[in-house]
């Protein structure tokens, strides 16, 4: 168990860090080339335990991507896992934040309603593990909103909602290109 735990602080550790020196080497990528920036945050397919993506990594010279991952408890309320975000504005350096999840499960529903479709949602915080964002500081707190919607309709939701040094931050990434697992109750 103990083995387990401590290949598991590694893992975390690898996933939050190869992000940062990657983009400590191409900082001010915004000159309109993708930078694979969450690469270490695998794209999870299938039915994970919880895991999102919003949609290709940013080619263009703005937009914004994420990506996230982790285990889920229901029974006894709790989660883990490790997401990533990246911002792209014209002329300035991009912006990376990875966050992992705190171990609350704020709140989970197999019953939701969103954009008109039923689905489950799970609503978690996340702190900030590492930043290149000069304003939003590494241990800053956030929520997310996970919405994964069923009965073969495609209205996935991730919403990310940050206090005002890391507002930059807030998105929400809704569409086809959204592709959520929330696990049922």
């Amino acid at each position: 168990m103990r083995t387990n735990h401590t290949t598991r602080r590694t893992g975390v550790a690898v996933l939050v860090m190869a992000p940062l020196l990657a983009l400590i080497g191409m900082a001010g990528s915004a000159a309109g080339y993708s930078v694979q920036y969450c690469a270490e945050i695998p794209i999870v397919g299938g039915i994970p335990p919880w895991g999102f993506h919003t949609g290709a990594p940013i080619a263009g010279a703005s937009g914004s991507y994420a990506r996230g991952h982790g285990d889920i408890n229901l029974a006894a309320n709790t989660v883990s896992g490790i997401l990533c975000q990246v911002d792209r504005v014209r002329h300035r350096p991009d912006r990376l934040i990875v966050m992992t999840a705190e171990h609350h499960l704020v709140y989970h529903s197999h019953h939701a309603l969103m954009w008109g479709v039923p689905g489950n949602v799970m609503k978690i915080i996340v702190r900030v593990q590492n930043s290149t964002d000069p304003r939003c500081k590494v241990g800053a707190l956030g929520r997310v909103t996970l919405f994964a919607s069923y009965n073969g309709v495609r209205s996935d939701s991730v919403q990310f909602t940050f206090p005002a040094a890391c507002e930059d931050h807030d998105h929400m990434y809704h569409g086809p290109q959204v592709n959520n697992q929330v696990p049922p109750l």
